[in-house]
């Protein structure tokens, strides 16, 4: 079984000057300009005859000293010119601005499609009537919703505000409409990926009144991107109005902030960076089945025939949903699938593998927008898994059209294009796919690997998360380690980023049961966290508790405990015994006990940490279920076998529809009720357990992982107790 142990993603902030304004630039402008009228002092005694020695020498030995005081500031003044230039260089070219190349009112962002907004069908036919009202053609008239009230209500308070729901639920139309009401005069900073947030946030915090417009945040989060620090930073003091607005599709929160689905270090990494950004915002959810109310405020505007066709499909789609067209496109991409056979009705196979590809590239973690290039080299696999030459499909060039074009009179691709080599799928498709995916239907290798050959290290660290979560740990290292070493490359091996790129790496080695590689990268990035942030900074924490759970794998028991146990008395000091790192360390100083043989002490810290868990994450939290795991093994080695077999089918239970029947966890909590079984002479039920565990510890890990040569070792001992001839 392996226990939790915390990462998280330690925060970046390069070059920009947090909170420094055109008033600092302007005192250091006036200090270069004081010193430098200090400095000709010898000049002016010199023209009005001063000749005392006292005073020329005094003047003389002040100049010099002045000159190079001057020159120090002037190259302060300089850097922060520079940054500045950089700053609204990355402002101009990465964020939402007027013509001119400022950044506009809230007021001035008239066309809401441009930050996020999903288009409606054209209703009108006319072209000149079409033109006039182009804007308010591709958006329909507002339908007021439920939380509206309270949405303005928080936007007039200022701070961080995030609606959640399905894709087309209406998330970016509500907030546009509160923004647009309440903020008006505010200055909107609207970033468009990732590589903005840095000078967005700057910006942001030298505003005195602003609205950092955040659609799809789990683009922007992560490293080099909006973080809990400049949430801090935009945010905090007084003086101000700054208002954080997001949207967040509800698939991507469970998979963001739900908890990891696996409890080692690494899996914790991207739900410990995004839950303390979501920590700091007021979410509100927004539905995407609109209530009663919703429809009667419908029913008062279905003078628009969209609204009005809307709301004849009620029972199955919101109204916002069905007129983003989300069905209708659905349908398309499905009926595309159909075989291109009859040159009167054209159908577009290829299309469809283009859109599969990049649906499936989506679910894997990738969230920047894809290259064609990319999609055309792994489309060949759908469209041969759906029967390749028989489909007869269309040419490349006539598949990109057909995938590019708005359809049914919409504005929406199904590919919608992001320049000319990159596109973004549309993500109510990747939405519907996910939820009618079973825990056990991943990406296939082949593609992530592709996938990973040529993407960022923001997105090789997604897809690595991604597979770690879902105990495919060999595409886990490969991701990460491609992280790593492209940090380590551009940044060096001290950086933050690197650092945790390392850390992340050393815990999937830990997984694959490479035990000695896993030690030697956690005591690498330790030592540099202590050398470099101090032995009480929570990165060096983090790296010293993972460490002593590499020292207890390869059983340095004593080693082991001396480190989770100084960790454990740090984190309860410096963080308190409710926070989940504390609970953390506190699981595995009762992994470290168990293994000394100190059982009781090791039921009391399960005990305790189990009954907190459930208190503040729930009972079905994936922390929780391996709480209740190890406290199950401890029941055990004390012979309270009856209540260990409860707790060990209550997990298993659980995990098998939350993870999958394949899931390392769900196959650790199966191994785990076949030991159990084993020593309450239930044989054969221990034999059917172990027995699924192996065949699925060897399709999935390979015949030499260390988990694997348990199972077999495990169901050998069964049937030897068994008394079967047969080798197992």
């Amino acid at each position: 079984m392996r226990e939790r142990a915390s990462a998280r993603y330690p925060f970046l902030w390069g070059w920009i000057l947090m909170g420094t304004g055109g008033w600092r630039e302007s005192r250091l402008l006036l200090i270069v300009a004081g010193l430098a009228v200090l400095a000709t002092a010898p000049a002016l005694l010199a023209t009005f005859k001063v000749t005392n020695q006292w005073a020329v020498g005094v003047a003389v030995g002040g100049a010099a000293v002045l000159v190079a005081v001057a020159a120090v500031w002037q190259e302060r003044y300089k850097r922060a010119v520079q940054q500045r230039d950089e700053r609204a260089l990355k402002i101009e070219n990465g964020c939402l601005v007027l013509p001119s190349g400022r950044l506009p009112k809230v007021a001035q962002a008239a066309d809401p499609l441009r930050l996020g907004v999903h288009p409606a069908p054209i209703s009108v036919v006319d072209p000149m009537e079409r033109a006039a009202n182009s804007v308010a053609e591709r958006v329909p008239v507002y339908v007021p919703r439920d939380i509206d009230v309270e949405l303005r209500e928080r936007l007039a308070g200022g701070g961080f505000v995030l609606l959640v729901g399905d894709s087309t639920a209406g998330k970016s139309r509500a907030a546009y409409e509160a923004m647009i009401a309440t903020l008006p005069d505010h200055v909107l900073i609207a970033p468009q990926d990732r590589a903005a947030v840095p000078a967005a946030l700057a910006q942001a915090a030298d505003e005195r009144r602003c609205v950092l417009w955040l659609s799809d945040l789990e683009q922007y989060l992560g490293a080099g991107g909006l973080t809990r620090t400049g949430i801090a930073r935009v945010l905090g003091g007084s003086g101000h109005h700054r208002v954080i607005l997001a949207s967040l599709r509800a698939a991507e929160q469970a998979r963001l902030a739900g908890g990891p689905a696996t409890q080692d270090e690494a899996g914790r990494v991207a739900y410990n960076e995004a839950r303390e950004a979501l920590e700091q915002a007021h979410q509100l959810r927004v539905q995407r089945l609109f209530s009663s109310a919703e429809q009667q405020r419908a029913r008062a505007r279905d003078w628009d025939p969209r609204i009005a066709d809307a709301l004849n499909h009620t029972d199955a789609y919101g109204i916002a949903e069905y007129i983003a067209a989300g069905p209708d496109l659905l349908r398309d991409w499905q009926d595309a699938w159909s075989p291109n056979t009859d040159p009167a009705t054209p159908t577009h196979p290829r299309a469809a593998a283009l859109i599969a590809a990049a649906v499936d590239i989506r679910r894997a973690g990738h969230t920047a927008p894809l290259p064609r290039r990319l999609l055309e080299t792994i489309h060949e696999h759908y469209l041969t898994q759906r029967g390749g030459p028989r489909l007869q499909p269309e040419s490349l060039e006539t598949a990109w059209v057909w995938a590019t074009r708005p359809q049914r009179a919409t504005t929406t691709a199904l590919l919608q294009p992001e320049g000319d080599a990159h596109v973004q799928v549309f993500d109510y498709l990747t939405d519907t796919i996910q939820r009618q995916s079973s825990p056990e239907e991943h990406v296939p290798e082949h593609v992530i690997q592709t996938v990973l050959a040529g993407c960022s290290p923001e997105d090789a660290d997604y897809i690595a998360a991604t597979a770690y979560d879902q105990g495919r740990y060999q595409l886990t290292e490969i991701g990460w380690r491609l992280a790593f070493e492209a940090r380590e490359t551009t940044l060096g091996p001290d950086h933050q980023d690197s650092l945790t790129s390392r850390n992340n790496l050393a815990a999937v080695l830990r997984d694959l049961g490479r035990l000695e590689e896993a030690e030697a990268e956690h005591r690498a990035v330790l030592d540099i966290q202590t050398r470099l942030l101090g032995p009480e900074h929570p990165n060096t924490l983090t790296s010293r508790n993972n460490l002593g759970q590499v020292l207890r794998d390869l059983g340095r028991l004593e080693e082991a405990e001396a480190e989770t146990r100084a960790v454990l008395d740090l984190y309860t000091r410096l963080l308190g015994p409710e926070h989940p790192d504390t609970l953390t360390s506190r699981n595995n100083l009762a992994l470290a006990l168990k293994t000394l043989g100190r059982l009781e002490e090791a039921e009391a810290e399960h005990r305790t940490e189990l009954g907190i868990c459930t208190r503040v994450l729930g009972p079905e939290h994936p922390d929780t279920l391996t709480s209740r795991n190890n406290l199950a093994a401890v029941l055990r080695t004390l012979g309270r076998l009856e209540e260990a077999e409860g707790e060990h089918r209550a997990v298993l239970d659980i995990r098998t529809p939350l993870l999958g029947p394949e899931h390392p966890n769900t196959l650790t909590s199966r191994n785990n009720l076949g030991q159990l079984l084993r020593e309450m002479g239930r044989l054969e039920e221990a034999e059917a357990e172990h027995r699924t565990v192996l065949e699925i510890c060897t399709r999935v890990l390979g015949p030499e992982h260390p988990d694997t040569l348990s199972s077999r070792n495990n169901l050998a001992a069964v049937v030897a107790e068994f008394g079967h001839p047969s080798d197992p």
